[in-house]
């Protein structure tokens, strides 16, 4: 899986998670059987800009941690698109990453880990719109990010 990062924040920190996106990127195609090359695109934005892009296209008008921008609708679509190989956007909120990472007791690593495959497992057709999709979509995260950014032991 081809990615390109882009950082439209004044914090370069966020370009230091390359190598955890590709890892992680490898074990969703390792894990999900997935052969064909495929490029994503992860952009690090602020919270206003997140909350622009939220209200324009989503039509939610507040911030929120991560949203992806599929270029396919559905799974079937990827065997169907012959040639066709960008999955689409993930815009992660560097300030949620942050917030949330000191929230669950997460390192920054940990929690910008967990939005980035969260948002590529929407770019490939998973949801979280009902409880069996939530439970689905949930435990494939798990096993793609905890061999990578194990969740923190507490004691």
């Amino acid at each position: 899986m081809e990615l390109l990062i882009v950082n439209e924040t004044a914090e370069k920190r966020w370009m230091n998670y390359k190598k955890d996106f590709k890892l992680i990127a490898e074990r969703c195609e390792e894990v999900l059987e997935i052969t064909k090359a495929y490029h994503v695109s992860v952009i690090f934005i602020d919270a206003q800009g997140i909350h622009q892009i939220n209200r324009d296209y989503r039509k939610i008008d507040r911030p929120t941690d991560v949203i992806s921008f599929a270029l396919l609708d559905s799974e079937d679509d990827y065997e169907m698109m012959e040639g066709e190989n960008e999955l689409g956007d993930i815009f992660i909120n560097i300030e949620a990453v942050v917030e949330q990472a000191k929230s669950y007791g997460h390192s920054l690593r940990r929690e910008v880990c967990f939005l980035f495959t969260h948002g590529l497992l929407h770019l490939l057709g998973y949801d979280h719109m009902n409880e069996a999709e939530e439970k689905q979509m949930f435990a494939l995260q798990d096993v793609i990010i905890d061999e990578i950014v194990p969740k923190k032991k507490h004691r």
